[in-house]
């Protein structure tokens, strides 16, 4: 494929993509949208058309939330929005050219603007046995049984905390998987903590209400859920065999399946390869983009919706994406100042209600000390086999950071470029330093952001053509 020209270019096809690219387009600005999957959706909205066309009954089991996102994906088949699917988005340059791949060959698109609409990924959750087969995310098991009604056999176990893990524990129970046992980790100290912004969270109240229900629903079915504040360690020599509550009690639930889950952080590769402005999220512990309500960035021609800017959740996202949409047109001088603000005030607002449960939700499911730094044993860097031992070693022998690392331990130099191991390891220097997070700093990423073979590079053609 030649090399496309056009206004925009917004990468991801969930719903901060979707309404961003819809809606600069609407504004006479052509538009390219690359998403990696083949069919639009994101994860929050995975396959949502074909789930409503071959699978229907499979709505009611997904929730009204997810059969929602149908509208959004319609609403992106009725535009003029020109749509790559199945490209993997590989380098971000500043001057607004993005480099993909198809699995057979490499392209690019070069647009005076670049909207990002990567979204979150699930946090790592390294506990003992966390790599051995059997094990994997909740957000992996709630991908498999959306794309293709896959449920696991044999006896499940999700530890962890936050909403996504009750819904999937939900979801699964409801499609006849065998749940065991949901260890949280959430305490009442936590409680305490969250109490304060109870009263914020109730324009929100329907989010609230939706997981006490699933709360009740799993309970009625007598799933345990049971406090684990000390953590779980994984047993099992070649794939898991059960799930161990540490502590006083030390517990011992069979499971075939564990799945784990706490919580989501914006996926920051890209932003973080174009050396954006980046700011830390104390309760959460992550990092996130610096941008405005309509999404702009440090780099004047970037702009970044939905959760790859802080997490809010898929309704904020749809929101988030139109306010980028109509930031980017009034920026090509499509829009005025006033005429871009008289068209987001609704979405601004649809935004703050959104929004209005998260400071409840981030104090309420903290990501616990034992996973942000496990013992020493457990693997923290899965691509390169390093332990959290390992990362306090080299911090202690005078690594001051997690560049410097890579010249200790190659932790984060695999495929996965600290995706799997970024937060983790920044946490145990951390500590080891004295020092908070935002002072030890973050991996600096370097392209390729995914795994590029020499064959899709040779075969790249990039003779600039009109999108």
């Amino acid at each position: 494929m030649s090399q496309q020209t056009c206004d925009v270019v917004v990468i991801g096809a969930g719903p901060a993509g979707i309404r961003a690219a819809v809606t600069a387009a609407n504004e006479s600005l052509s538009v390219t949208l690359i998403d990696e999957q083949a069919e639009a959706g994101g994860q929050i909205y995975r396959a949502v058309a074909r789930v409503t066309r071959t699978r229907p009954a499979d709505l009611t089991l997904l929730g009204p939330e997810y059969a929602a996102g149908g509208d959004i994906v319609s609403d992106l088949d009725a535009s003029n929005v020109s749509v790559l699917h199945g490209h993997t988005v590989w380098q971000i340059s500043p001057d607004g050219t993005v480099w993909c791949s198809d699995g057979a060959k490499a392209s690019s698109v070069k647009a005076r603007f670049v909207i990002m609409a990567s979204g979150a990924q699930e946090r790592p959750v390294p506990v003992p046995g966390w790599t051995l087969p059997g094990v994997m995310t909740a957000g992996a098991a709630q991908i498999l049984l959306k794309s293709a009604a896959m449920v696991p056999d044999g006896p499940v176990a999700l530890y962890g905390s936050g909403p996504l893990l009750l819904l999937v524990a939900d979801q699964l129970l409801s499609a006849g998987a065998d749940i065991r046992v949901i260890p949280e980790t959430t305490t009442f100290k936590d409680y305490l903590s969250a109490a304060p912004y109870l009263l914020g969270a109730l324009p929100a109240s329907k989010y609230l209400k939706k997981g006490l229900a699933l709360r009740r629903h799993l309970k009625a079915a007598g799933v345990p859920i049971i406090k684990a504040p000390n953590g779980v360690s994984i047993e099992g020599s070649e794939r898991a065999t059960g799930l161990r509550i540490n502590g006083r009690s030390g517990q011992t639930f069979e499971a075939e399946t564990i799945l784990l889950h706490q919580g989501v952080v914006p996926n920051t590769q890209a932003s973080r390869q174009l050396r954006l402005d980046h700011e830390w999220h104390a309760a959460q512990r992550y990092w996130y983009p610096t941008t405005d309500r309509f999404g702009a960035t440090s780099l004047s021609n970037v702009f970044i919706a939905g959760d790859g800017a802080g997490i809010f959740g898929a309704e904020a996202a749809a929101a988030a994406g139109t306010l980028a949409g109509l930031g980017v047109a009034h920026a090509a001088g499509k829009l005025s100042a006033t005429a871009r603000d008289q068209k987001a005030g609704p979405f601004i607002a649809q935004h703050k209600k959104a929004a209005a449960i998260r400071p409840l939700l981030d104090h309420l499911f903290p990501p616990p000390a034992h996973i942000l730094a496990p013992d020493d044993e457990t693997i923290v860097c899965r691509c390169e086999e390093i332990t959290a031992g390992q990362v306090r070693a080299a911090a202690k022998l005078g690594a001051p950071g997690p560049n410097q690392l890579k010249a200790f331990l190659r932790a984060g130099m695999g495929p996965c470029q600290g995706r799997m191991c970024g937060l983790s390891v920044v946490e145990i220097m951390a500590r080891v330093h004295g020092k908070s997070p935002a002072e030890i700093g973050a991996y600096r990423i370097r392209p390729p952001l995914k795994p590029l073979s020499l064959a899709e590079l040779a075969a790249m053609d990039d003779t600039p053509t009109s999108a």
